[in-house]
C-alpha cells in the first residue's frame, strides 16, 4: 500500500521549472559580447550553424579595405536584395569617401548611415542574438575591429496569396483572409484600422521555435486590466514550440475541461477589427492564419459578418433560424428517444401510427438506433473533412444517401430516425463556429443516453446541467452568457435578434471599455428624422406638365 501511494504521488508531481535549455551551446554564449575580433565571431557562428548545406558564410572587404563576413541562410533571405543593397553597397565606398578613406574611428557610423541601402538595420553585440537573427532569416555582417555586428532584415519566405477564408465564407462582405505570415496579417489589420490608437506588442514564445506572437488592441477603448491579464497569461507559457495559435488557446483559457470554447478564433481581418473596436484583444502567431479574440461570450459563436453588413430585419430572421438550428442540433435526438421510449402518448395519433409502422421491423430500442446512426454520421463527417476536396463533396452526398437507405432497407433504423438524424446534422452545419458546433455535437451523446434511461426527466436534467455549466464559465473574468446573465438591456439588442446599428450606440458594458460610445448622438438624431424627399414628384408637378 505505501508503494502504491508513492507511485500515485509521483504521477501527480509537476515537471521541474528549471528545465534544461533546448540549445546548450547557444546558451553558453548568451550575454557574451563581441570583442571586435572577426575570427571569434566566425568561430562561434560557424560552430553553431555551419553544419548546414543552406548556410552561407561569405567573406568580403568593406570599401575594399576592411575584412568582414556576412552570414545568412540562403533559403530564407532575398538574394537579390543582399546582392544590391548589402554586398554591392559595402564593397564600394560612398561618394564622399571615394577620394579620402573613411576614418577608422567613424567606420561603424559610416557603414550604418552612408553605406547600407536598407531601412531595417540594427547593431547587436550579443553573440547569441546574432545567431538567433540568422535563424529568423536575417543577414548578419561582422566587421573586423568593430565590437558590434549589423543585423539586416532580409527575410523573404514564399507565401500563399491572400484569398477568401475557407472556414468563414460570406455572401456580402470582404473576401480577404489571413495567411501564415504575421507581417502580412498585421498589415491587413492596419489597412482597416488607420488610427494612432492601434497598439501591437510582440513577444517570442517557444523555446525551440521562438515563434513571434503579436498582441493587438485599441488604446483608450480596451480595458488596461485586460491587456495586463493577456500579457500575464502569455508570459507564463513556457513550452518547446508554438506551431499554431491553437497551442496558446489551450494554455490561456479559463476552464480547460469545458467542451465550450472560451476563446474565439477567426481568419477574417474585418472580424478582428470589429472586435478590437468593441474593446477586445487579438492574439496572432507567426505561422498561423487564425487570430484569437479574448474575452469571448457564447453569443459570438452564432453571429456572422453578414449580420452587420445586411439590413437588420432580414438578418434578425436569419439569426433566429440559426438559433433554432442550434437547438435542433443539441436536443432533437434526445427528445426523440425519450418520447418514443417513455412518452409515446405525446405523439399525435395519426403520426404515432406512421412512426409505429416505420419501426415495425427494427430489432433495436430507440436509444441504440439513434446512437448507431449518430456515430455513423460522425465518422462520415470526419471522413469527408479528411478526404481531398474533389472527392469529399461527392462522398458526403453519396454516403448519406447510401448509408441511410441501406440502414432502412436492412432494418437497422426506421425512416423517422433517419429524418431526425438528418435534421440534427443539418442543424449542426448551420452553426457558424466550428468549435462551438463540435461542443454541441459532443453533448448530444450524453443527452441521448440520459434520455434513454430517464426519459424526458433525463433530458431536462441534462439541459439543466449544461445551463449550470454555462453560467459558471468565464472568459478572462467575463461571464460566458453575457449580456443575458447578468442582464444588460443595451447588450440584449444584439443577442437573439439584431437591432439597427444606430440603436447599439454603446460598446458592450461587460468589457468595461474606456470610450463607451461608438455612434455619435448627431448621427442617431439624423437617422431618426424623416427623410428629405428630394425627388418627390409632387415638387416637380409644373415641370412634368411642361414636358
Amino acid at each position: 500500500m505505501p508503494l502504491f501511494r508513492r507511485r500515485r504521488s509521483l504521477k501527480k508531481k509537476a515537471p521541474p521549472s528549471n528545465a534544461a535549455p533546448p540549445d546548450r551551446r547557444l546558451e553558453e554564449v548568451r550575454h557574451t559580447d563581441m570583442s571586435g575580433r572577426l575570427e571569434e565571431v566566425v568561430r562561434v557562428i560557424n560552430g553553431l550553424l555551419g553544419d548546414n548545406d543552406d548556410f552561407v558564410m561569405r567573406e568580403l572587404r568593406i570599401f575594399g579595405r576592411h575584412p568582414a563576413v556576412i552570414f545568412y541562410y540562403s533559403n530564407m533571405v532575398d538574394q537579390a536584395g543582399i546582392n544590391s543593397d548589402v554586398l554591392k553597397a559595402l564593397m564600394y565606398p560612398p561618394p564622399q569617401f571615394r577620394e579620402e578613406a573613411a576614418p577608422r574611428g567613424r567606420l561603424k557610423e559610416v557603414i550604418l548611415c552612408d553605406a547600407l541601402h536598407h531601412t531595417e538595420v540594427k547593431l547587436e553585440s550579443d553573440l547569441a542574438s546574432l545567431v538567433e537573427g540568422v535563424l529568423r532569416g536575417q543577414a548578419v555582417i561582422a566587421v573586423d575591429g568593430i565590437d558590434e555586428a549589423y543585423v539586416v532584415n532580409t527575410r523573404s519566405i514564399l507565401k500563399r496569396s491572400i484569398d477568401t477564408p475557407a472556414t468563414e465564407q460570406v455572401i456580402r462582405g470582404p473576401r480577404e483572409g489571413f495567411i501564415e505570415l504575421l507581417g502580412t496579417n498585421l498589415s491587413l489589420i492596419r489597412y482597416r484600422l488607420q488610427t494612432c490608437d492601434l497598439r501591437i506588442k510582440s513577444m517570442e514564445l517557444g523555446r525551440r521555435t521562438q515563434s513571434k506572437v503579436a498582441i493587438c488592441y485599441l488604446e483608450g477603448v480596451v480595458s488596461p486590466d485586460l491587456v495586463k491579464e493577456v500579457n500575464r497569461r502569455l508570459s507564463q507559457v513556457d513550452i518547446d514550440a508554438v506551431l499554431d495559435s491553437g497551442y496558446l488557446e489551450q494554455y490561456i483559457e479559463d476552464n480547460h475541461y469545458s467542451p465550450f470554447p472560451q476563446v474565439q478564433y477567426t481568419e477574417r481581418p474585418d472580424k478582428v477589427v470589429a472586435n478590437l473596436l468593441e474593446g477586445r484583444v487579438a492574439i496572432m502567431v507567426d505561422g498561423s492564419p487564425l487570430a484569437l479574440l479574448v474575452p469571448t461570450v457564447f453569443n459570438q459563436f452564432y453571429q456572422t459578418v453578414e449580420d452587420y453588413t445586411e439590413r437588420f430585419l432580414l438578418m434578425s430572421a436569419i439569426r433566429l433560424a440559426r438559433l433554432v438550428a442550434l437547438v435542433f442540433s443539441l436536443i432533437f435526438p434526445s427528445l426523440y428517444v425519450s418520447i418514443i421510449s417513455f412518452n409515446p402518448e405525446l405523439i399525435p395519433t395519426e403520426f404515432a401510427v406512421a412512426v409505429a409502422g416505420g419501426r415495425a421491423g427494427v430489432p433495436f430500442p430507440a436509444i441504440v438506433e439513434v446512437l448507431v446512426m449518430e456515430v455513423s454520421m460522425e465518422v462520415l463527417r470526419e471522413a469527408t473533412i479528411r478526404l481531398p476536396q474533389q472527392v469529399g463533396g461527392a462522398l458526403s452526398i453519396v454516403g448519406v444517401l447510401v448509408v441511410g437507405q441501406a440502414a432502412v432497407a436492412a432494418g437497422f433504423a426506421s425512416p423517422i430516425t433517419v429524418v431526425i438524424i438528418a435534421l440534427t446534422t443539418i442543424g449542426s452545419f448551420a452553426t457558424p463556429a466550428y468549435n462551438a458546433a463540435l461542443a454541441l455535437r459532443l453533448l448530444r451523446f450524453p443527452l441521448v443516453i440520459m434520455a434513454g434511461i430517464f426519459g424526458l426527466y433525463g433530458v431536462m436534467i441534462g439541459l439543466i446541467l449544461i445551463a449550470n455549466h454555462l453560467l459558471s464559465l468565464k472568459s478572462f473574468g467575463v461571464p460566458y452568457l453575457s449580456p443575458l446573465v447578468p442582464g444588460n438591456f443595451q447588450g440584449m439588442k444584439d443577442l437573439i435578434a439584431r437591432a439597427p446599428l444606430w440603436w447599439m450606440w454603446r460598446r458592450p458594458s461587460f468589457l468595461f471599455t474606456g470610450d463607451k460610445h461608438r455612434v455619435d448622438e448627431s448621427t442617431i438624431d439624423y437617422v431618426q428624422k424623416p427623410s428629405n424627399d428630394v425627388l418627390d414628384p409632387l415638387k416637380f408637378k409644373e415641370d412634368r406638365k411642361e414636358r
